[in-house]
C-alpha cells in the first residue's frame, strides 16, 4: 500500500462520480449489478447532501456511504430494499424522516483493514445526533452465509457469527460498531447470491434523540440537587418546625436547585407534645398535621420555583396508618409515593403497614424514583423504576445507628451501579430525648453515581459532613447517563439475562 499523507472526510460531490462507480465495481463482486447510475448519486446529493459522504486517502476516493432519512414508521420491520428506497429510487427520502437509512457503505478493497469504516459509520452516528434522529437502519448482507445455508438456519448463523464461531466481514463489523441484529429478513436484496438471499436488520439509536413535544421549555440534562440534611430537635410548634423548612427550601432555591430533598420522618420533633401518650397513639396525632405540611410545600414549590420532594410523614387511610411523602412541583402539581416495606419496629411499636404504590414520577427534569429509607435495600423496586425510565432515585432515611444508615448507603450505592442513574439520599441526624422510639438519629447525606470513565472512580458526587445540620449541592449530567447506557464499560441494564428471568409489576 501506498504511503498515506493524508485522510480526508467530505462530502460527495458529483464531480467524484466515474471515480465512485469504479470503487463500486470493485467493492461489490458479487452483485449482478455492482454501481449505481449517475442520476440516483444526483438525486440523492441534490436531496438530502450531508447524507452522501465520502473518504479520500491522498485525495483519492477510498470509501463512501450513501443515505437517506425515511419516516420508519410508514415501513415494518419486515421491508425489501426496494421498499425502503423506492425501487432505487429514492423517492422514500422525507426531510421531515425521523431515522437514518443506510442505503450503501463500501470500502475500495486496497484500503481495506484501515478502519475508515469506521469513520463513516461515526459520521453517520453524529449526523443522527446533529439532526435529532431517532437511529441508524439498515439491512445487513451475511455474504458468508451460502457456505453453511445447508447446515444451519440464518438465526444459528447470526449466532455463532455473535460468538465468533464464524466470521463474516461484514456482520462481524457491524456487531463492532454498536449496531444489533433486529429480524431476519428474507428476500431483502435480489441477487445478493452470497446471503442467499438474507439480510440481517441492524439498527442504532441515537441516546440523545428527543421526542419532538410541544412544551414550551425542554427538560432539563444538567439538574442541581439541593439535599437537606436535617437537625432533629425541640420546635415550640408546627409554625416553627415550618419555618425551618422554608428556610431551607430557600437556601437550596437560592442556589438554582431543581429539587429539594427532605429526609424521612423530618417532622417527628412535633410528637414531643404528645409523649405522655403511647407511641401508636403519638404517632397517630401527628399524622394529622400532613395535610397541613404538604399543602404548605406546594406553596413553597411554587414561590421558590423548586421541585420538593417532602420526605416522609405518617398518613392515616382507611384507619390504617402509612409511612407516605409527597413529589410537589413547582407548576403546583403534587404526587403521593409510599413506603411499600415498613421496619419490623415501625411495625411493632407503631403499627404502621406497608404500602402499595410503585411509580416513577414525570418531571420537568425527567424521570425520577422515590424510595423511603429500608425501600432501598430491595433491588426489585429500583430495577422497576428504571425500566419505566427513571434517571434520578431519591430516597430519604431515616437510621438511629451507624450500621443502620450503613445498609442505606450501600445499598443506595448498588442501585446507582446496577440502574445506571444516580441516587440521593438525605437523612435526619441529632437527637430527640422527649420522643419516644425517636432517641438518636445518624446520617451523612449523599449523592451516588454509577462507577465508570464519565464518573468519580468511587461512584460518590458529594456527600455531606456526617451528622451535621447542612445543605448539599450536587449538578448530575443526565446526557452522561446516555452516553454510558450505550458505551458504559459494562452495560448493567442491557445485559441482564431475561432469557432467565422476568421481573414484572403486578
Amino acid at each position: 500500500m501506498q504511503n498515506i499523507e493524508n485522510i480526508e472526510l467530505s462530502l460527495l460531490s458529483l464531480d467524484d462520480y466515474q471515480e465512485l462507480k469504479q470503487i463500486m465495481i470493485e467493492a461489490y463482486t458479487t452483485l449482478d449489478d455492482p454501481y449505481r447510475e449517475e442520476h440516483q448519486i444526483k438525486f440523492l446529493i441534490d436531496k438530502f447532501p450531508e447524507g452522501q459522504v465520502v473518504i479520500k486517502v491522498n485525495e483519492q476516493i477510498a470509501g463512501c456511504a450513501l443515505s437517506i432519512k425515511v419516516d420508519y414508521a410508514a415501513f415494518d420491520d419486515s421491508h425489501t430494499y426496494n421498499e425502503i428506497t423506492g425501487n432505487d429510487t429514492f423517492n422514500t427520502h422525507r426531510s421531515y424522516g425521523d431515522t437514518l437509512y443506510g442505503v450503501d457503505v463500501f470500502i475500495k478493497p486496497e484500503f481495506r483493514g484501515l478502519r475508515l469504516g469506521r469513520r463513516l459509520y461515526d459520521y453517520r452516528k453524529e449526523l443522527c445526533e446533529r439532526a435529532n434522529l431517532k437511529g441508524i437502519t439498515f439491512g445487513g448482507r451475511i455474504p458468508n452465509y451460502h457456505k453453511y445455508s445447508e447446515q444451519i438456519s440464518p438465526k444459528e448463523y447470526i449466532e455463532k457469527v455473535k460468538r465468533k464461531e464464524i466470521h463474516d466481514p461484514v456482520l462481524n463489523f457491524q456487531i463492532s460498531n454498536d449496531f444489533y441484529p433486529a429480524r431476519i429478513i428474507k428476500g431483502y436484496l435480489e441477487g445478493d447470491k452470497g446471503s442467499n438471499d438474507y439480510a440481517v436488520l441492524l439498527k442504532w439509536s441515537n441516546i440523545y434523540y428527543e421526542k419532538p413535544n410541544k412544551q414550551t421549555i425542554p427538560t432539563k440534562k444538567l439538574v442541581r440537587l439541593g439535599l437537606i440534611q436535617w437537625q432533629m430537635r425541640p420546635y415550640k410548634d408546627f409554625d416553627e418546625l415550618m419555618e425551618q423548612a422554608e428556610y431551607f427550601v430557600d437556601a437550596v432555591a437560592s442556589y438554582h436547585s431543581d429539587f429539594a430533598l427532605f429526609p424521612e420522618f423530618f417532622n417527628a420533633p412535633l410528637m414531643a407534645e404528645n409523649n405522655h401518650i403511647s407511641e401508636p397513639q403519638a404517632i397517630r396525632e401527628l399524622a394529622k398535621y400532613t395535610e397541613t405540611i404538604v399543602q404548605k410545600f406546594t406553596d413553597l414549590a411554587i414561590s421558590y420555583n423548586i421541585n420538593i420532594i417532602t420526605g416522609s410523614m405518617p398518613e392515616i387511610v382507611d384507619d390504617r396508618l402509612y409511612n407516605v411523602g409527597y413529589l410537589c412541583r413547582r407548576d403546583g402539581t403534587k404526587e403521593r409515593f409510599e413506603k411499600l416495606h415498613v421496619t419490623p419496629d415501625e411495625t411493632k411499636v407503631w403499627g404502621m403497614e406497608g404500602g402499595h404504590q410503585l411509580k416513577a414520577f414525570d418531571t420537568d427534569c425527567g424521570k425520577i424514583g422515590i424510595l423511603v429509607c429500608y425501600d432501598s435495600e430491595f433491588p426489585e423496586l429500583s430495577r422497576i423504576l428504571a425500566d419505566e425510565g427513571m434517571d434520578i432515585l431519591f430516597v430519604p432515611f431515616l437510621t438511629d445507628t451507624q450500621n443502620g444508615y450503613s445498609r442505606v448507603r450501600a445499598c443506595s450505592q448498588a442501585r446507582a451501579i446496577e440502574n445506571e442513574c444516580y441516587v440521593a439520599i438525605a437523612g435526619g441526624v441529632g437527637n430527640l430525648p422527649k420522643v419516644h422510639n425517636m432517641d438518636i438519629q445518624y446520617a451523612q447525606s449523599a449523592v451516588f453515581t454509577p462507577c465508570d470513565f464519565a464518573f468519580p472512580a468511587n461512584g460518590i458526587k458529594a456527600e455531606a459532613t456526617p451528622n451535621t445540620e447542612m445543605i448539599l449541592i450536587a449538578d448530575v449530567d443526565l446526557y452522561l447517563l446516555r452516553e454510558l447506557h450505550q458505551f458504559g464499560s459494562v452495560k448493567n441494564l442491557k445485559d441482564r439475562r431475561t432469557d432467565l428471568f422476568n421481573l414484572e409489576k403486578r
